[in-house]
């Protein structure tokens, strides 16, 4: 049985979990939510690589195969650190997208190819990086990063279902969104950037809808699952799974296991809290 470990600073790489479930579902699965440090977007760069290094080893020692980093402020700022401390292989989260983005191009001519938009929704700390910015430029295609910094709050206070939160969520969405396409009027695709963004895919469509600019919208999370599946060289299968999922904490327990449920798409099992220093 094949483990793979997933990290990610808190809660929002439990959907990276979720969208591997069902493509590798025979897997064992160890996941590191590193709470007690989060965020880690506040943080100097040698920190940021500091505490995602010490994650990744973490996950090592308890038997990964693979290790995926679903966090994007830690793929963009640390993956080369985490990878030269860990002998096995690391998948980040921005690569993939910017793949997937790629993908939905094939069949335009070359000139066509070259013209598509990418419209990047991220986190201060990850636009801030550019690092979306350079992989979908290696691929041949534009890109302009929109920062939303109000998001990963109102996902985490879970504004997305009483109608009184939502209309709240609607309109940041709405701004942002505004905002983002005064600047790249030309975008065809969104590309979700944040690991707690696809909790608000429908909303982000029904804006889109409402502002009357449809785009393909790209789910990282899913695009990463995917490439974790292509490494490993397995595919979505119709014969239910029993994967084996283990859970960690750096903090506070009882929040991660609240919340994650959410991002996960079903109740977790026991947390246990680790320590894993300053």
């Amino acid at each position: 049985m094949t483990t793979i470990g997933v990290f990610d600073s808190g809660f929002g790489g439990l959907t990276v979990l979720r969208a591997l479930l069902p493509l590798i579902p025979d897997a064992r699965y160890i996941y590191l939510g590193d709470t007690a440090r989060l965020p880690y977007g506040s943080k100097s760069h040698d920190t940021i690589a500091r505490y995602a290094v010490s994650s990744a080893k973490f996950l090592a020692a308890q038997g990964a195969d693979l290790l995926v980093i679903a966090c994007n402020t830690a793929s963009a700022l640390a993956l080369d650190d985490i990878r030269s401390a860990v002998t096995i292989p690391v998948v980040g989260v921005i690569q993939p997208g910017a793949e997937a983005a790629l993908n939905t191009s094939q069949g335009l001519p070359p000139a066509a190819q070259s013209q598509q938009h990418v419209l990047v929704l991220a986190t201060s700390a990850t636009t801030q990086s550019g690092a979306y910015t350079r992989a979908l430029n290696t691929l041949g295609l534009r890109a302009t990063e929109k920062a939303c910094p109000l998001l990963v709050p109102l996902v985490e206070e879970g504004w997305l279902d009483e109608p009184s939160q939502t209309s709240v969520t609607l309109e940041v969405l709405h701004i942002y969104l505004l905002e983002a396409l005064a600047q790249a009027p030309d975008a065809s695709i969104l590309l979700l950037g944040c690991t707690h963004y696809p909790l608000l895919k429908e909303m982000i469509e029904t804006t889109l809808r409402n502002i009357h600019h449809p785009m393909r919208i790209i789910d990282s999370a899913e695009a990463t699952a995917g490439a974790v599946a292509a490494l490993l060289q397995t595919s979505a299968t119709s014969t239910p799974g029993n994967p084996e999922c283990h859970f960690y904490a750096t903090d506070s327990i009882e929040k991660f296991q609240r919340l994650g449920s959410a991002f996960l798409g079903q109740p977790l099992p026991t947390v246990q809290l680790i320590d894993l220093g300053g």
